[in-house]
């Protein structure tokens, strides 16, 4: 469950550039990252 959520982090994080770039979804996509660094925090903290 931890490494899907890794996982999930990571391609949120990698959408979040993409979009940042392009200016396409900016305000979604930003949201999104900040559930990126949360998640990636979260497991950090776990011990992951």
């Amino acid at each position: 469950m931890g490494n899907l959520l890794y996982i999930i982090a990571v391609i949120l994080v990698i959408a979040w550039a993409i979009g940042f770039l392009g200016y396409q979804i900016g305000g979604l996509l930003h949201i999104l990252l900040v559930i990126a660094i949360i998640a990636v925090l979260l497991r950090i903290i776990r011990g992951g």
